[in-house]
């Protein structure tokens, strides 16, 4: 499964990227208006430091606006990929930008029949969101069966990604089910490296270490 990094911060990605776990970057407005700088240029900075794919999401709400939006998207660097909500506009959104060749991320996904029309009109990428889905009390790694099922049936090229991950549990069990990719805030990739019996372990071998290299008598 492929891991994706969620945010717009270019200093978290310059240390992550080096452990070579980290596939692409998914971004969106609220995060890149955190970085405080021209959005573009965070954007083609982003795209130099992962060189996979990275999602920027447009800001337009109607098909003709999102599609030259996307449009203009995808001119920063061909590592972009557009991201569009879903809904009618965003569909057809998609449509017409896959029919020109530009990669499209369909996200606020939350049904599985939300998935399958993004998949049909040719989406890269279909975002469900489990955390939002778990904080209405309705378990979000179901709708990620429901969707892998899905389109283990059908020839489709589109693939899941599990978006609005909240911890470990959520990557863990999005592999488990076989979803493609797996975004994640960077303090949720930091915390599937902490284990206290790693650290525990680590700490006894040093001083097992330690002892063995003091001197006898």
């Amino acid at each position: 499964m492929k891991l994706f990094a969620d945010t717009a911060n270019v200093e978290e990605l310059e240390a992550l990227v080096p452990l070579g776990i980290i596939d692409g970057v998914t971004t969106n407005p609220s995060l890149l208006a955190k970085a405080a700088a021209d959005p573009r240029a965070v954007l083609k900075r982003i795209c130099d430091v992962v060189g996979g794919p990275v999602s920027a999401e447009v800001v337009a709400t109607d098909a003709a606006g999102m599609v030259r939006e996307g449009r203009e998207l995808a001119a920063i660097d061909p590592h972009v990929v557009v991201k569009v909500p879903f809904g009618k506009p965003g569909v057809r959104a998609c449509r017409e930008l896959t029919e020109d060749g530009i990669r499209v991320n369909v996200t606020l996904i939350f049904s599985a029949a939300q998935a399958l029309l993004a998949a049909k009109v040719g989406a890269t990428f279909v975002s469900p969101f489990v955390g939002r889905l778990d904080d209405v009390a309705t378990p979000g790694m179901d709708l990620i069966t429901q969707i892998v099922d899905i389109f283990q049936n059908f020839p489709l090229s589109t693939e899941v990604l599990v978006a609005s991950t909240r911890g470990p549990m959520h990557i863990v069990e999005a592999a488990r089910l076989g979803a493609d990719v797996c975004t994640c805030p960077p303090k949720v990739i930091d915390a599937l490296f902490n284990h206290p019996l790693t650290d525990i372990g680590l700490e006894r071998f040093l001083a097992d270490w330690a002892r063995a290299r003091q001197p006898v008598g």
